[in-house]
C-alpha cells in the first residue's frame, strides 16, 4: 500500500511538472512573438508628428533681388545769408515743413534801418535827377535862341545822365536792402522733415559753411543700388538699355523688416559707366511714400523684374532650416524616414519661397515642427497645405499628439 501510494504520488509530480514546463513554454512562445508586434507599436506611438506638405511647381514671373538705399530726392542744407544774431527758431525736431515756411527769423532791426536808408537816399536821387533833367531841359531851349554855349549845355546834358545813373544806384541799393532784410528770415527752400537745429537763440551767425538746419523732402523717394555686371548685360540684351529702356521694367521694394516687397516704383536712371573695381553699375529706382514710411539712409530690398515667367517649385519659409551658411529642408521618404537635402532659397511669390535647386515637382517635406526631428528619423507625417498658416500647422501636430497620447494606455494594458 505504501508502495503503490509513494508511486502515484510520484506520477502526480512528473504530471505537475510537465504541464508547468509546458505552461511556462507556452508564456514564453507568446511573449515573443508579442515583443515585435509591441515594439513596432512603441516605434509608431513614439515617432514625432510633424506637418508635412506636397512640393508643387507653378509658372511664377522671376525677378533679381538687389540691397539698396533709400535716399531723399531733395536734400537742402539751410545757411544763413546776412549776418546777425538769431531771434527765433520757428520749427520742431522733425517737422514737416512746406515750401516758404520760415524756420529761423535773424534779427531784423539792422536790416530795417538799412532800407530807410535806402529808401531816403533813392527819394535824395530822384530830386538830384529832377534838378538836372529841369536845367537841362532850360539849356537846350536856350541853346536853340543862342543864349548859351555849347559847353554849358554838354555840362547841362551831362549832369542830368549822371542824375540818372545815380537813380539808379540808389533803387539798387534799395533794391539789396529790402532783399537782406527778406533774408533775415530764413525760410525752407523745399517742403519736406527738418532736422535739428543746429544754432539756437541768441547766436551769432554769419554767411558761410555754418549749417543752420536740413531739410529733406518726403516723398517720392530714391532708393539707389548697386547691378552686377553679368545681370546687366542680360537685361541690356533684352533692350533694357540705358534710361528709356530701363523705365519699362517693373521693380518692387520692401524694407528689411517687411516680409514681402509692398512697394510699387519705376527705374528712374542708371549711370552711365560700370565700376571697375566693383565691377557693378549704379540703378535708381523711385518709390511712391505718401504713408511716410521711408526715412534716408533705409536699407531697402529691391526686386528688379524682367526674368520673365518660368516654372519654379515653390515652399513654404518654415520649411527652410539654417546649416551655417546652408539651406536646407527635410524630405519625407516613403518610410516616413527623414532626408537631409540642401536647396538654394529664391524670391518670394505670393508669400511662398522660390527654390532653385535642390527639390522636385511631388516631393514632401516637413513644414512644422522642424525644431524636433532631425534626419534619419521616423516621423508621423500631418499633411498640410504648403501655404498653410502656422496656427493650422501647429494644430495639426497638437491633434496627432493627443491622439497618441490616448493609444499609449491601450497599449500598455495589452502588455500586462
Amino acid at each position: 500500500m505504501n508502495f503503490l501510494s509513494s508511486f502515484a504520488s510520484s506520477k502526480t509530480r512528473v504530471a505537475l511538472a510537465v504541464a508547468v514546463a509546458l505552461g511556462a513554454a507556452t508564456v514564453i512562445g507568446l511573449t515573443v512573438r508579442q515583443q515585435p508586434a509591441q515594439a513596432q507599436a512603441a516605434a509608431v506611438q513614439q515617432a514625432p508628428a510633424v506637418s508635412v506638405a506636397t512640393v508643387a511647381a507653378r509658372n511664377v514671373t522671376l525677378f533679381d533681388e538687389f540691397s539698396g538705399r533709400v535716399e531723399a530726392v531733395e536734400r537742402v542744407e539751410i545757411r544763413p545769408r546776412v549776418s546777425g544774431t538769431i531771434e527765433r527758431v520757428h520749427f520742431a525736431e522733425g517737422q514737416l515743413v512746406k515750401k516758404g515756411d520760415v524756420l529761423f527769423t535773424i534779427d531784423p532791426r539792422p536790416f530795417e534801418a538799412e532800407v530807410l536808408r535806402a529808401q531816403a537816399n533813392l527819394q535824395a536821387e530822384r530830386a538830384r535827377g529832377e534838378l538836372a533833367r529841369t536845367q537841362y531841359e532850360r539849356s537846350r531851349r536856350l541853346l536853340a535862341e543862342q543864349a548859351v554855349s555849347q559847353r554849358e549845355f554838354d555840362e547841362r546834358e551831362q549832369g542830368w545822365r549822371a542824375a540818372q545813373a545815380g537813380e539808379a544806384q540808389a533803387a539798387a541799393g534799395l533794391r539789396a536792402a529790402l532783399l537782406n532784410l527778406e533774408y533775415a528770415s530764413v525760410r525752407a527752400p523745399v517742403s519736406g522733415r527738418v532736422s535739428r537745429a543746429e544754432i539756437t537763440t541768441g547766436n551769432l551767425v554769419a554767411p558761410g559753411p555754418q549749417v543752420l538746419t536740413t531739410v529733406v523732402s518726403v516723398s517720392p523717394m530714391y532708393v539707389n543700388f548697386d547691378m552686377d555686371e553679368r545681370t546687366y548685360v542680360r537685361y541690356a540684351g533684352q533692350g533694357a538699355r540705358g534710361n528709356q529702356g530701363v523705365a519699362a521694367i517693373p521693380v518692387k521694394m520692401g524694407l528689411i523688416h517687411e516680409g514681402d516687397y509692398p512697394r510699387e516704383g519705376k527705374v528712374q536712371s542708371v549711370d552711365n559707366r560700370l565700376d571697375a573695381q566693383s565691377g557693378t553699375i549704379r540703378v535708381r529706382a523711385v518709390f511712391d511714400n505718401a504713408d511716410g514710411k521711408l526715412t534716408p539712409g533705409m536699407l531697402a530690398r529691391v526686386m528688379l523684374g524682367g526674368g520673365g515667367e518660368q516654372s519654379a517649385v515653390l515652399i513654404n519659409d518654415r520649411a527652410i532650416g539654417t546649416d551655417q551658411a546652408k539651406r536646407f529642408v527635410l524630405v519625407v521618404g516613403a518610410d516616413n524616414k527623414l532626408e537631409y537635402r540642401e536647396v538654394q532659397p529664391g524670391q518670394l511669390s505670393g508669400g511662398l519661397r522660390v527654390v532653385t535647386a535642390g527639390l522636385k515637382d511631388g516631393e514632401k517635406i516637413v513644414v512644422g515642427g522642424l525644431q524636433r526631428v532631425r534626419p534619419g528619423m521616423v516621423v508621423a507625417p500631418q499633411p498640410v497645405a504648403m501655404d498653410a498658416k502656422p496656427e493650422v500647422i501647429r494644430a495639426a501636430e497638437r491633434a496627432e499628439q493627443t491622439k497618441a497620447a490616448e493609444a499609449k494606455p491601450i497599449a500598455s494594458d495589452s502588455r500586462g
